[in-house]
């Protein structure tokens, strides 16, 4: 029998340009800490803990293990890792609480992209044989994936600089980005600066608890009505970069086409990504989009993605939506993307 499962809490850091005096567990602890406090559940209450993070942004293996101290691993704790975004931590933490193997499950990711060159770190995720040693970076594969949709007639350069002034116009407080921010030069055409999200360091949590028991953790849960993640052929050459099928199937997998959403938190670090995302997933003017800003107000690596979980989760906690949806990508040109579909107790 399935089991209802909902988010009950949400936390995050700010996300900040360089956090070079902070290790991963400093700047982990306090969001940790924050997200545990708004439910009033202690480490030893939690049934299982995923996290999501990336040793090649931290530059040593099993560096997740360091990131435990902030959990606190004593006495054992079931506790498991994704080497991806925290999106995919939760997907994780969801099917074992489906599973009745647990009723409350903490996930969290963080990411430090400040200490290297993170345009050359993400070269990693690319195709060994054809891609991976031309050293194509992800600004010169986005800048491709936007001059397909401008040549497809799915986009113009008006549109993109529109896309990125509405994401910053945001009272998230969390935000590296807000404001007014120009668009400046093109970084690699036809992408200006303003086109592209910010390098900072960063991290979130949420709680996912199972039936009565997030009805006693949160006066109003987020429940997941449905959850799938897809991906894309990994050779960029095969690919329609103008569309997203992942993202469609994922969606319909979910159930977001069942019933409109009246808010859309999208994991899209570059401008041209979202008109992708928003024709893949069919929303609509009614549909407010990145309310929190999306990434490219914040983008922290192995954290954005759990963060439009987060924010979709938080604004029906709030009572600010009824039926949000949420996206998380991962690798060049949206290659891998999960869709969530979260519903608040009708009022």
């Amino acid at each position: 029998m399935s089991r209802d499962i909902a988010v009950v809490a949400f936390a995050q850091s700010d996300t900040l340009r360089s956090t070079a005096e902070l290790s991963e567990v400093e700047m982990l602890m306090p969001v940790l800490h924050e997200v545990l406090d708004r439910t009033g559940l202690k480490t030893a209450d939690i049934g299982f803990t995923c996290s999501g993070s990336c040793d090649y942004l931290a530059g040593r293996a099993f560096s997740f293990t360091l990131a435990l101290d902030g959990v606190g691993a004593w006495p054992p704790i079931s506790e498991s890792h994704v080497e991806t975004d925290g999106a995919w931590a939760l997907y994780e933490a969801w099917t074992k609480l489906v599973s009745g193997d647990a009723d409350t499950a903490l996930v969290y990711s963080y990411g430090k992209s400040s200490p290297g060159s993170l345009r050359d770190v993400l070269t990693r995720q690319l195709d060994p044989y054809y891609v991976a040693p031309l050293w194509p970076d992800s600004v010169a594969l986005a800048a491709l994936q936007a001059q397909a949709l401008i040549d497809a007639g799915d986009t113009d350069e008006r549109e993109l600089a529109a896309i990125g002034a509405r994401s910053r116009t945001t009272d998230n407080p969390h935000a590296q980005l807000k404001g007014p921010v120009p668009q400046g030069d093109y970084l690699v055409q036809p992408l200006r600066t303003g086109d592209c999200p910010p390098i900072g360091d960063g991290a979130a949590a949420v709680v996912l608890a199972a039936g009565e028991r997030a009805r006693e953790l949160c006066e109003r849960p987020a429940w997941i009505r449905g959850i799938d993640h897809r991906i894309e052929a990994h050779s960029l050459g095969v690919r329609d970069l103008t569309d997203s099928p992942s993202t469609r199937l994922a969606a319909e997998k979910a159930g977001a086409f069942e019933r409109p959403v009246d808010t859309a938190e999208l994991h899209a670090p570059f401008t041209s990504q979202e008109v992708v995302l928003r024709k893949a997933l069919r929303l609509g003017d009614g549909v407010t989009i990145n309310p929190s800003g999306g990434a490219l107000a914040a983008n922290p690596m192995m954290a954005a993605g759990l963060a439009r979980i987060g924010e979709a989760a938080a604004r029906i906690h709030r009572g600010e939506s009824d039926r949000a949806l949420a996206h998380a990508t991962s690798g060049p040109c949206l290659q891998q993307n999960l869709v969530a579909v979260l519903e608040g107790d009708p009022r």
